[in-house]
Formats: structure tokens, C-alpha cells, sequence
């Protein structure tokens, strides 16, 4: 049996350690498949239990010079500890890089004709060497030692290489001047590259927290601890603690800890952050309650159903985790690029360095050492790897803030290509729950007591239509009675036998049954409402016709909005429902939809989708994810609706907790700007690399005589995985 893991990573610092620790999981046994979110530094890899262990993979992934925080209570919250931690060291290290940067370029463009000004340069660069950029060696000589190389590798080759070429003009001048070449030397070189390059991790660090800003949101609804009644006494303890039967206290304006259910008390919950419904609801003895909803007026105690991993909140912060370190089919292409970055970026540097030397002999060498330490400072990996896993990384975030659950990054990507939606009627376009809207009385012969009957009768029905007579009943008070027979006509409806008295509900077709006579009157609200396209249910006794009732299941407040913004959004609508032609045309008409088709069973649905597939449209289906399910199977695009605790998270690609239509179309368009800026972003990061490379080579020499400096190099190289990231966040703020 496989399982599927999201684990944290730490230690990954551009977009070959992503592809390393993907290649060192995917080697090990019982591993089906393995990828790796720079973003979000999370390994999602499917494997057999059974062949290879958490521990094991760990074990492995620590030799190739990572790490996998693998703790079951909380690994999310103890990978974002230690991405803090390291966040501080970094931020201590690049304010003492630039401390002493900062003087040591001063004093090396002053060009002080001072004795051991040299050695003191030296001193400086070193300090910034060894003191604050000692990690870019470890992990270039433990990368080297494997065979591998990534970002670190390319920081520590242009500086050693600055550093090492002026020691060596430092301690043996002399070798230059006898040829007649100054012996210049770049300590600064050393210390800036180090010093921008931390700076732009730095603020790579700060910008990627903002990505996983809506992750963090969710975790931070449910509360630390909670108040266990046990033996009669109240103890607050944390909510690792609480297991499946234990009893919670939850005070007003507190937040619910676990999921359960009320055993004593009444108040009402503000569920808006899990299911988008504004309204509080009320909870009395019985009812369920979810992990992180706002306890509003009352006290109560609930019993724990759900703790840990298995809330609904949980379960939530895991598809969104999932998604968020889930790859699009764009990512391959760059992948495959990172994965040769930087072995041909070393091979240019060499090409470079050789070119230099051929060209202008070594009267050129300083020219030519310059121009290789640029080309090595300059290339960035991360802003490739960065662009796109951003990008869905804020998008997917974004969507959950939102109440849109999207599976993965395909499902993402392939949204903004739908040019067609499939709607189901019942409990997506519409409410789900049949209301009687309107009703005719005989009021000469109806005896009000006779409601009493009529809900007897309508409890024992498993009609769809009997809730919503009973529930319009209720509230008239009508009194329990005992006995009576009852019995299920198909087709027609029931009889119901009491004191001798036969009383039946149903369709029309009683009337035949019985002998019955429709009222002028009544035969006109029935013509009226008939043409409305409403289901009409017959009470009656005997030969008597008593009370017509007019059931609907009413259109959604949002549907026609909904359906509007998706026209204007240039996608055709198109309804599918197993009700008959007229109610069927009623509702299409209400919600302004032109494509319908009504009596179909689930299997009708699935042949209407793949007859419009045919057709050359790209489908989406929105339906309930139960009896929908072949048709959102057979959808280029598959969207549940959820409904607050009922989510069919594991039947569709997007699931909309909340029972607002007005998710589909902003679902619509956050996939086009997560789209639209993985393409600028993987623009900009190729056009960066294609631009820069040649420049810091030294391209523009021999036409205006410009070299780029390794310090602007590096800076360059800096701001380009910034950019990228920052590019991402603009879909936190944008609405267009």
C-alpha cells in the first residue's frame, strides 16, 4: 500500500539542492515518486511503508548534506523554528559581511600607497571569508566531495578565485612587474560578492515567508491548548494531549481546539474561516463542531471526535500543503535546465577565461580572470527554480484564504484554459433543500387539526419532498398522534388510514385514484405555478381535495451572478440534471444558462462531457462529487462543492468549501494570474541568465570597452531571485 508524505526540508539553498534531495529520494527503495517545492522547502514523495521508513529516508537525505524534519506532532511548526533560526544567523551574518565589506572597498578604491595595505586588505576579506560566508564553502566542498555542485559552488569558486589570484600578486608581486603587468589585487571582489549575496538570501528568505503566509494562517486558527474536564475538574492542556472520547470545555469567544460534539450546552459558532458563511451557527446538543471555528455567545462541552491529523482544519492545512508542493507541467522544462545550470555555468567561465587569454595575450590575464569571476558570480539558478513553485505557491494559498481547495498545480494550471462549465442543478446552482414557496387551502372544509395527520404521515415518507412539508409544517405546533396504517404507492405517493378515515399525499394522480375534483381556484394556482416550473404536491381526504402545496428548490442567491461572470468571462454555461423538462428549464432560465438538458442519469452526464471533449472544448464540471463522480472523472477539470464538513476533497482537482458560486469564477482567475506570473517570472529568470551571462563575459569590450565588475556581478545576482519572488507576491494584493 503506498503512502503519500509531505515532509519538511531544511538546508536547501537554490534550485540544484531541490533537484539533489529529489534524486536522493527517488534512488532509495519503495520510492514511486518524489518532488521537491523550493518555496515551500517541502518533499512530497509517495513510497511503500513497507520497503523503506521515514527514519531511512532521513538517514539518506542527511548524508547527501540536508535534512527532513520528521517529528509526527508538529513538523510544520518545528521546520518554520528552524527556518527562523537560520533566518537570524543569516541576517547576523550579512550585517557583519557589509560591516567589514564596506571599509574594505573604501580603502581598496583609495588606492592608499601604504605599506602592508595588502596584507590589511587580505585580513578583511578573509574575515568576511571565513567569519560570515563559511557555510558558501561547506556546502560547495561537501556538494564537490559528491560529485554534485549548486549556488554555493559558484559563490565559493569566484571568490576563492579573487582572493586566491591577489594573494598570490600580494606575496609575489614581483612575478607581474617583471613583465611589466601591475600586480593588482581584488580582495574587495571577495568580500562584496559575499556580502550582496547574502543580502539577496536575506531578502529571498523575508519574501518567501510571505508565500507561505496562508499556510501559516490556517495553522494559526486552531488554539494551543484547551480545557479538558476530567473526574470533575477542568485542566488546560495542550491540544497534543487530547484523544478521541475526551470532554472540552469552550468558553464564549473562544476557538474550538479539536472537531466533536456538543454533549452539553447551547450557543451559536462563527464557522466563516472553515465554510465562508457569514452567518453564526447555532449549536445545540448534538450538533458537530470544528477545529478553529469562533465559539460565539454560549458555553458548552463537547466530546472530541477528531484530534490531530484527522480534524477537518488538518485535513485542510495537508491538501493545501500538498498542493503548494505539488509541480506543474511547465516545472519539468525547468528542472531539466537546473539540473546542468551550474556545470555549464563553469564551463562558460572556463570558455571565458581561455578566450580572454587567446585573444589578448597575458597582458589581458586580469581582464580575463575578472570577466570568469564574473560569469560564475552572475548565473543564478534560483531564480529559475523559484519561478514557478512562488508563483503556486501564493496561488494555491491565496485560493485556500479564499475557501477554493485546489488539489495540485496541474489542476491550477489547467483551470484557466476552460472555455466550458458543466453545472449540476440540485445543491450546486440551487439551495439542495426543497422549500415550500406557496399554497392553496380549501378553507371551507380544512380543519387545522388535520395538520397533525398530514405531519405524521409526511415523517414516515422517504420522499425528497417530504422534508420540506414537514419542515414547512413544524412550526404551526401540530400535535403527536398515535396509530394509524400507513402505506408507499409508487408513483403516486402514500395513504394514510386514521380513525377510519383514508387521507392521501401525492401527485396528481390521486385525484384519478379517488374521484377527486380540483376547485376552480385551486385549478388555477395549479396552472400558475406549473408554468413556474414547481413541483405540486396533493393533500386530500376521500373524494376531498384540502390543501395544494408548490415545492421548489430554490436557485441560489449567487448562481445567476455567477453564471453572468462566467459569460463575460467568455466561458459557455451549460446545465445537466435528472429533473424534469419544465422545472429543469425554470431554473436555466432564472440563472440565465442557454445549454441545458434535463431527465439525464449520471451516466447521460459523463457522455454529455465527452460529446462537448469531442466538440474540441477544454470541460470543467461542478457538482456534488457523489453522484456526479463519472462526469467529474471524465472533466478536463473537476469542482466539488463542498459543504463545510462534507468536503469531497478526494473526488475533485478543486473543491469550494463554501456554497458561494462566486468562487468558480474567481477560481478561474486566480488560476489565469498564477499562470500569467509563472510566465513572467520564468521570463524574466531565462532573459536574466541569456542577458547577463554575456555581459559578465565581457561581450560589450570590444565595442565600448565595458567590463562588468564582479561586485555588480554579484549584486546582480543578488536581486534576481528577489525580483522573482516578489513578482509571486503581487498575486497576494491583485484582483484583476
Amino acid at each position: 500500500m503506498m503512502e503519500t508524505k509531505s515532509i519538511p526540508v531544511l538546508d536547501m539553498t537554490c534550485a540544484v539542492c531541490a533537484g539533489n534531495v529529489e534524486k536522493i529520494v527517488r534512488g532509495l527503495p519503495g520510492v514511486q515518486e518524489a518532488n521537491v517545492n523550493l518555496a515551500a522547502n517541502l518533499l512530497t514523495v509517495t513510497f511503500d511503508p513497507q520497503q523503506l521508513s521515514v527514519e531511512a529516508m532521513q538517514q539518506a537525505v542527511r548524508h547527501g548534506g540536508y535534512d527532513l524534519v520528521i517529528e509526527e506532532e508538529d513538523p510544520v511548526a518545528i521546520q518554520m523554528q528552524k527556518e527562523r533560526e537560520a533566518y537570524l544567523r543569516m541576517r547576523n551574518n550579512t550585517i557583519g559581511a557589509w560591516v567589514v565589506s564596506v571599509p574594505l572597498s573604501v580603502l581598496s578604491m583609495m588606492h592608499l600607497d601604504v605599506p602592508y595595505m595588502n596584507w590589511l586588505l587580505m585580513g578583511l576579506a578573509l574575515a568576511v571569508m571565513l567569519c560570515f560566508g563559511r557555510a558558501f564553502y561547506v556546502n560547495g566542498w561537501r556538494h564537490a566531495v559528491q560529485g554534485s555542485a549548486n549556488m554555493d559552488t559558484l559563490v565559493a569558486l569566484s571568490t576563492l578565485i579573487s582572493f586566491l589570484f591577489s594573494v598570490f600578486n600580494t606575496v609575489c608581486p614581483d612575478f607581474w612587474l617583471e613583465r611589466g603587468l601591475q600586480p593588482h589585487v581584488y580582495y574587495e571582489a571577495s568580500g562584496m560578492i559575499i556580502s550582496f549575496v547574502l543580502l539577496g538570501k536575506l531578502l529571498e528568505a523575508r519574501a518567501k515567508q510571505s508565500t507561505s503566509s496562508a499556510i501559516r494562517s490556517l495553522m494559526n486558527l486552531q488554539p494551543k491548548t484547551a480545557h479538558q474536564l476530567k473526574d470533575g475538574f477542568e485542566e488546560d492542556v495542550p491540544i497534543a494531549f487530547l484523544r478521541v472520547g475526551d470532554i472540552v470545555i469552550v468558553r464564549p469567544g473562544e476557538q474550538i481546539p479539536v472537531d466533536g460534539v456538543v454533549s452539553e450546552g447551547f450557543s451559536s459558532v462563527d464557522e466563516s474561516m472553515l465554510t465562508g458563511e457569514s452567518l453564526p451557527v447555532e449549536k445545540p446538543v448534538g450538533s458537530r463542531v470544528l477545529a478553529g471555528t469562533i465559539n460565539q455567545t454560549g458555553s458548552f462541552q463537547m466530546e472530541a471526535t477528531n484530534v490531530g491529523k484527522a480534524t477537518v482544519l488538518a485535513q485542510i492545512v495537508r491538501r493545501v500543503q500538498e498542493a503548494q508542493g505539488s509541480k506543474a507541467p511547465v516545472q519539468r522544462i525547468v528542472d531539466k535546465v537546473s539540473a546542468i545550470f551550474v556545470p555549464v555555468v563553469v564551463g562558460i567561465a572556463l570558455l571565458t577565461f581561455v578566450v580572454w587569454l587567446v585573444v589578448g595575450g597575458t597582458a589581458m590575464f586580469s581582464y580575463a580572470l575578472l570577466s570568469a569571476v564574473s560569469v560564475l558570480v552572475i548565473a543564478c539558478p534560483c531564480a529559475l527554480g523559484l519561478a514557478t513553485p512562488t508563483a503556486l505557491m501564493v496561488g494555491i494559498g491565496k485560493g485556500a484564504e479564499q475557501h477554493i481547495l485546489i488539489r495540485d498545480a496541474s489542476a491550477l494550471e489547467n483551470l484557466c484554459h476552460i472555455d466550458t462549465i458543466v453545472f449540476d442543478k440540485t445543491g450546486t446552482l440551487t439551495e439542495g433543500k426543497p422549500k415550500v414557496l406557496d399554497t392553496w387551502w380549501d378553507k371551507q372544509i380544512f380543519d387545522p387539526s388535520l395538520l397533525s395527520i398530514l405531519y405524521a404521515a409526511e415523517h414516515r415518507s422517504e420522499h425528497p419532498l417530504a422534508s420540506a412539508l414537514t419542515e414547512y409544517i413544524e412550526p404551526m405546533h401540530p400535535s403527536a398522534i398515535q396509530g394509524g396504517t400507513f402505506e408507499s404507492i409508487t408513483g403516486r405517493g402514500i395513504q394514510f388510514t386514521f380513525d377510519d378515515t383514508t387521507y392521501w399525499v401525492g401527485s396528481r394522480a390521486f385525484l384519478d385514484d379517488f374521484g377527486a375534483v380540483l376547485p376552480d381556484a385551486a385549478r388555477l394556482a395549479l396552472d400558475k405555478w406549473e408554468s413556474a416550473g414547481y413541483s405540486v404536491v396533493f393533500f386530500g381526504r376521500g373524494a376531498e381535495v384540502l390543501v395544494l402545496f408548490a415545492i421548489s428548490d430554490r436557485l441560489k442567491q449567487t448562481s445567476t451572478q455567477a453564471v453572468a461572470q462566467l459569460h463575460e468571462a467568455g466561458i459557455e454555461v451549460h446545465l445537466l440534471t435528472g429533473d424534469a423538462e419544465r422545472p429543469a428549464k425554470q431554473i436555466a432560465d432564472e440563472a440565465g444558462i442557454r445549454h441545458w438538458k434535463a431527465q439525464t442519469l449520471p451516466s447521460d452526464k459523463e457522455e454529455y462531457i465527452v460529446a462537448l471533449q469531442k466538440a474540441g472544448r477544454r470541460v470543467a464540471m461542478v457538482g456534488d462529487g457523489i453522484n456526479d463522480s463519472p462526469a467529474l472523472a471524465r472533466a478536463d477539470v473537476s469542482i466539488a462543492m463542498g459543504r463545510g464538513t462534507d468536503v469531497a476533497m478526494d473526488v475533485a482537482m478543486v473543491t469550494l468549501i463554501t456554497s458561494d458560486l462566486l468562487s468558480i469564477p474567481e477560481a478561474i482567475r486566480l488560476s489565469r494570474r498564477t499562470v500569467r506570473s509563472i510566465h513572467q517570472n520564468l521570463f524574466w529568470a531565462f532573459i536574466y541568465n541569456v542577458i547577463g551571462i554575456p555581459l559578465a563575459a565581457g561581450i560589450l569590450y570590444p565595442v565600448c570597452e565595458w567590463l562588468m565588475n564582479p561586485m555588480i556581478a554579484s549584486a546582480a545576482m543578488a536581486f534576481s531571485s528577489v525580483s522573482v519572488v516578489t513578482n509571486s507576491l503581487r498575486l497576494k494584493w491583485s484582483h484583476a
